[in-house]
């Protein structure tokens, strides 16, 4: 008999609202980083996108989802939530802020919806991947897909 899916918080969402995706598994015995994990599904680097978490000049918390061998631009982050500067939040703030662990942390379903920009760059792939929600799992699925499951708006935030 076959293993049944053991499905995400972010595959619910998705299923709920309709959205298709792929999910993919990977073996993956402690988190390094997201090219790690592209090079185990044999995907290229410009499609697998990380997920960042940051706290606001305002106390907010803002999402940042961009190409694994991208880096973030805190001045153009800034600007595109309309605060004066973003930094990173500490890793052992991940879990309580999102709901997610370090290199499980998807955009889709955190505990509370923050404002996510999704980086422009995937608007160039046909579908993306991103983190299914826990460590081995991945979703592929549209951009404009995940800007619905997400709450997202596309922005410039990446360094050039």
């Amino acid at each position: 008999m076959a293993k049944k899916e053991v499905k995400t918080n972010a595959m619910r969402i998705l299923d709920t609202m309709k959205i298709p995706y792929k999910h993919h598994e990977y073996e993956c015995k402690e988190f390094v980083d997201g090219i790690q994990i592209a090079d185990s599904l044999g995907q290229s680097h410009e499609k697998v996108f990380k997920t960042l978490v940051t706290i606001g000049a305002d106390h907010n918390y803002y999402v940042f989802v961009l190409p694994i061998e991208k880096e973030l631009d805190f001045k153009k982050c800034a600007k595109s939530v309309g605060v004066k500067n973003v930094e990173m939040i500490p890793v052992k703030d991940i879990n309580k802020v999102t709901g997610y662990i370090r290199g499980g942390t998807t955009s889709i379903g955190m505990k509370k919806q923050y404002v996510t920009r999704v980086a422009i760059e995937a608007k160039e792939q046909d579908t993306i991947y991103v983190s299914g929600g826990r460590i081995g799992s991945q979703l592929e699925l549209a951009p404009d897909d995940l800007l619905k499951a997400d709450k997202g708006e596309y922005a410039d935030i990446t360094r050039n």
